[in-house]
């Protein structure tokens, strides 16, 4: 059973972006233009909108207008906007809107003022309405839209895309359609990655809900200017640490017109650009050539199929040894749920190892019994495992003197006969010395503590035996 969600993505060791010129920090700004293109039943809506206005906890009114929404949200086209074109032009700060393409259609002149100031503009779907309830094939024909209208208004096929108020499908659909350097509809990172489906590799620039003055109309939000400020400069300043250090990361902000663009709003903005354009190495860049150098400097690994996009009977074909002769671990894992954190040595082996823990001893007993004797008859006559035999021969146990053999054998015999299972031990990296030092030193152990030390000798090869066929 695949369990898809990712929940490990870079883990501790996150790529080095390598942004140019040393940049210890990539700085985008994004202005969602969506005024023009929100819920509204002159735009044949069923209701009027709810969502990120002035109005906060504002509720739809089903099948009537909502004078005062319209007009907030009309501040934003018609004020809202060219303050903000202003600031940005006058500081010259790159820009990426995204862009809700019947918004677009309905305000040329802003369009018109978007591409003379050289923004990227992004798709932002065909209208600003949520998708969490629409059919697959409904959801489809609005994207299929969104790209004729988009292209039409702006002469551009968008490259970029983020819906927002997406559904489950909306990534699996963009990614389908192609032709999009990224999407965005994600928030799980700090850094571009890349997501396969259909066979495609797309690259995920993940967005910001939290640096974003969307806050200012939500509870537990930005009430004043200095509050988005201080959280801006925060963000910032921890960023850039980390950059110096060697680790640099991009930093969203989200921006809209009806929101930031009121002066007591905008003024915090800018003190934030000038701020964050007083210190060195910051790359301010639209989203599309963030990227472009992903795509550049990051480029998407070689397709593999890993364990979670298995089926049962592959997963278990594939692991089933893992954990020598006992395929039911790895059919347990599999019904417990394989996921993207399970697609490394480590990750793998924790799902496993953790249906073996779960096992009573009896079970155990029986992984522990089903290892072969070392340097033992199976390995005489060659029927050990093909991971056993690589294994003993790693250490040596292939070529053993007479008298050698003769002490293994006399210690398997005894250690069989104290415990009920064989002598177990991860070998690799030791010799024959070390090994029976082992082996002369635990048959004295009391049971419980040997069969405790055996069950993790049991764990320790499993992940050496899985380092060999995952990252």
């Amino acid at each position: 059973m695949a369990y898809d969600r990712d929940l490990l993505g870079y883990g501790a060791t996150p790529p080095v972006a390598d942004w140019p010129d040393g940049a210890a920090i990539a700085v985008q700004f994004v202005l969602n233009y969506e005024e023009g293109g929100e819920n509204c039943i002159a735009h044949g809506d069923a209701t009027s909108e709810a969502f990120l206005s002035e109005i906060v906890g504002g509720t739809p009114w089903p099948g009537k207008r909502h004078w005062n929404m319209e007009s907030i949200y009309e501040y934003g086209a018609r004020a809202g906007f060219w303050r903000l074109h202003r600031l940005f032009t006058q500081l010259d700060v790159p820009v990426t809107v995204y862009g809700v393409a019947t918004a677009l259609a309905r305000s040329p002149q802003q369009v018109a003022a978007m591409q003379d100031a050289g923004w990227e503009i992004a798709s932002h779907g065909l209208k600003w309405i949520d998708y969490k309830d629409f059919s697959r094939e409904d959801e489809q024909a609005h994207l299929d839209q969104t790209i004729a209208l988009h292209t039409a208004v702006t002469g551009e096929r968008p490259r970029g895309w983020y819906t927002g108020r997406c559904s489950t499908n909306t990534v699996d659909l963009v990614t389908e359609a192609g032709g999009f350097d990224y999407v965005s509809d994600s928030y799980a990172d700090e850094l571009p990655y890349w997501r396969r489906h259909a066979g495609r590799n797309q690259l995920i620039i993940p967005y910001t809900l939290d640096a974003n003055d969307m806050r200012f109309a939500t509870p537990q939000g930005f009430n004043a200017g200095d509050q988005f400020f201080a959280y801006l400069k925060d963000s910032f300043d921890m960023l850039y640490a980390e950059g110096l250090e060697g680790a640099p990361k991009l930093m969203n902000i989200g921006l809209h017109c009806r929101l930031v663009g009121r002066p007591g709003r905008a003024a915090a903005l800018k003190r934030f650009i000038e701020y964050a354009q007083s210190h060195d190495r910051v790359w301010f860049a639209r989203r599309i050539e963030i990227a472009e150098h992903w795509h550049k400097h990051h480029p998407p690994p070689e397709a593999t199929v890993e364990p979670w996009h298995m089926d049962k009977q592959a997963f278990v074909d594939t692991y089933g040894g893992v954990f020598e002769h006992s395929p039911w671990i790895a059919e347990r894992a599999f019904d417990a749920g394989i996921g993207p954190a399970n697609s490394t040595a480590d990750g793998l082996h924790a799902a496993l190892r953790t249906q073996f823990r779960l096992a009573g001893e009896t079970e155990q007993l029986d992984v522990l019994k089903a290892h072969p004797d070392l340097a033992g008859k199976l390995a005489a006559a060659k029927r050990l495992t093909k991971e056993s035999t690589r294994e003993q021969a790693g250490a040596g146990l292939d070529a053993l003197t007479d008298a050698e053999r003769e002490r293994f054998t006399e210690l398997n015999n005894g250690y069989l006969a104290r415990f009920g299972f064989p002598f177990i031990i991860a070998v690799k990296g030791l010799d024959k010395a070390r090994i029976l030092e082992a082996f002369e030193q635990r048959i004295s152990h009391e049971p419980d503590a040997e069969f405790a030390e055996a069950c993790r000798q049991v764990e320790r090869i499993a992940l050496l035996r899985l380092k060999d066929m995952l990252p």
